[in-house]
């Protein structure tokens, strides 16, 4: 097991740019007319799934779904990224270009946030090591279909609205610029939480914090995470004139955080003394 935090970043890097590769082929076999021949979405989504098996695999290898933590936050701009690059030439393009500044800026603040906290390979988030140990021998199922994919899949649903924003070239306009804006907000939400919560735990002081955002919920980053693809949504939306059925994405990832991630964090809360009272003291989301 590598134990240097330098080396293990590299590594996961190196493990994440050769998914992307596989990616890159398995989409271009996909759409080739010789080939399957399928839509860009269906194919965008294969060679997701494709690559995030790419990625349960190192998982594996170094037995550790850590392994995935960043492909939330870099699944977005790559996918966004070479749908920019093949559609280059849009007519719209200025709001081809505001909806990838917006998930770019995110996903750098969501990446960095990882890099800050990942320390080794020997770092395991804590919500994995509680599903291992409850599971059992059903751990590996738990591990690829909850852990790897059903994230995938979620994540690949909020990208999908800017995805086809930029292919069918979405028309920008002052409401769609507000949802834009309403995701640069939900970023620095989430920048400025996580910066709190770093200072928090570097006190030492225990207990719960009550500073900055934090004072005001229990949850302010996931209050971003939810706005960001709200916004990123909307502005696809509207960009498009319609298709309000591409908002499914936005609304499962507001279900998962209220009905999965939030209990699960304030489940683990609970075990703190005086966690009730904080609870009524304090709301879920901003």
């Amino acid at each position: 097991m590598i134990k240097n935090r330098f080396l293990s970043i590299t590594v996961i890097t190196l493990i994440y740019i050769f998914a992307a590769v596989c990616g890159f082929i398995s989409y271009n076999f996909f759409t080739n007319p010789e080939g399957l021949n399928l839509s860009y979405g269906l194919a965008i989504f294969l060679a997701d799934v494709f690559a995030t098996i790419v990625i349960f695999v190192f998982s594996l290898i170094f037995n550790n779904a850590s392994v995935y933590d960043p492909y939330w936050s870099v699944q977005p701009p790559v996918i966004l990224a070479a749908v920019l690059i093949k559609n280059g030439q849009s007519e719209n393009p200025l709001m081809a270009f505001l909806l990838f500044a917006a998930v770019l800026f995110w996903a750098i603040r969501l990446t960095g946030n990882w890099i800050y906290n990942f320390e080794s390979f020997d770092y395991q988030d804590w919500r994995y090591v509680m599903l291992r140990e409850k599971s059992g021998k059903l751990y590996p199922f738990v591990n690829f279909l909850g852990i790897h994919l059903f994230p995938t899949v979620v994540v690949f649903l909020c990208i999908l609205p800017a995805v086809i924003a930029v292919v069918e070239g979405g028309v920008f306009s002052p409401v769609s610029l507000i949802f834009i804006i309403l995701s640069f907000v939900a970023a620095i939400i989430q920048l400025i939480a996580d910066l709190q919560m770093q200072s928090f735990r570097k006190s030492g002081s225990g207990g719960f914090i009550r500073k900055g955002l934090w004072k005001h919920a229990r949850h302010p980053n996931y209050a971003g995470e939810i706005l960001m693809w709200w916004g990123i949504g909307l502005a696809s939306v509207v960009s498009l004139g319609g298709k309000w059925q591409l908002l499914c994405g936005a609304l499962i990832n507001t279900l998962m955080f209220l009905f999965v991630s939030i209990p699960m964090a304030d489940k683990r809360q609970s075990r703190k003394p005086g966690f009730e009272e904080y609870k009524k003291e304090t709301r879920m989301l901003i």
